[in-house]
């Protein structure tokens, strides 16, 4: 997924994207240990090595958000400031409550695929390969999972393109993603919905974007973790789905909020 921020904000915000690829995908080496802990430390090495300043932001996008995470429970002396875009939750964090996901079929859907990723790998990549049978409501850009909004992107975009079949074919993207996701929907060592506030002084900003209309991850969700993370600024776009980063517009809101702390009313959650 790409980060449409018109260049005009850039130029004027003096910003420089750096989107890398993780262990595993373009000409990274794999890491079957892959953890949320490694992943913090991948970061804050090639924040090093390409001499971007004692403190750098972090933008993070649906699944990557795991590593985010990570980086404000192990480097928060090195963070500048965070975005969470859509970010994916992990229905095995402790402080979850039941009663809030018990109807939803993401968390059944999430729990059976994790076993699956686990313990039988090969029947998941054939199933999601071949051609006999719809393997994938996400491939198949399913409503269940995609907005109106985000159908309109798909139009346009290539949208996910490593969930194509042609690039689960092949072993490595296969690997990468699978392991990415046992990472991220997997135990975890802390409780994201236990974390204190790790800039107690306002040094560094926190902020979640989400889309009212997203079908990936349901919007009360994201509300009830920033209702107990009330030191994360929560924003929410109104028509918004899970493709935010594909809207020019609100790429160009993150980073106002993120660097200039800019609270746009416009993406300010309505009450239900």
């Amino acid at each position: 997924m790409s980060f449409v921020a018109p260049q005009e904000i850039m130029d004027e915000l003096g910003v420089h994207l750096v989107l890398f690829d993780r262990a595993g995908y373009g000409e990274s080496d794999p890491n079957p240990k892959r953890s949320l802990e490694s992943e913090a430390t991948d970061i804050q090495e090639l924040a090093d090595r390409l001499e971007l300043g004692s403190k750098f932001y972090v933008i993070g996008v649906s699944l990557g958000n795991y590593p985010t995470w990570s980086c404000l429970t192990q480097l928060p002396h090195r963070l500048a400031g965070v975005a969470m875009v859509v970010p994916t939750i992990n229905y095995n964090w402790p402080s979850l409550p039941g009663d809030l996901t018990k109807d939803d079929f993401r968390k059944s859907l999430t729990q059976w695929a994790l076993r699956a990723a686990r313990y039988t790998p090969g029947l998941v990549r054939w199933w999601l390969t071949q051609k006999n049978f719809r393997s994938s409501s996400v491939l198949d850009k399913n409503p269940r999972f995609f907005s109106t909004k985000d159908l309109e992107v798909l139009k346009n975009t290539p949208g996910y393109q490593l969930l194509s079949k042609n690039k689960l074919q092949q072993q490595g993207v296969f690997d990468s993603l699978r392991r990415d996701f046992i990472a991220a929907f997997g135990k975890w060592d802390f409780d994201p919905l236990e974390l204190v506030n790790p800039f107690p002084k306002n040094e560094s900003s926190v902020h979640i974007w989400q889309g009212y209309e997203d079908k990936v991850v349901p919007f009360p969700l994201q509300r009830y973790v920033s209702s107990k993370l009330p030191w994360i600024r929560y924003h929410e776009v109104p028509d918004g789905g899970h493709l935010l980063v594909y809207d020019s517009d609100v790429c160009e809101a993150i980073l106002r909020s993120l660097l200039l702390g800019e609270d746009p009313p416009l993406y300010r959650p309505k009450l239900s």
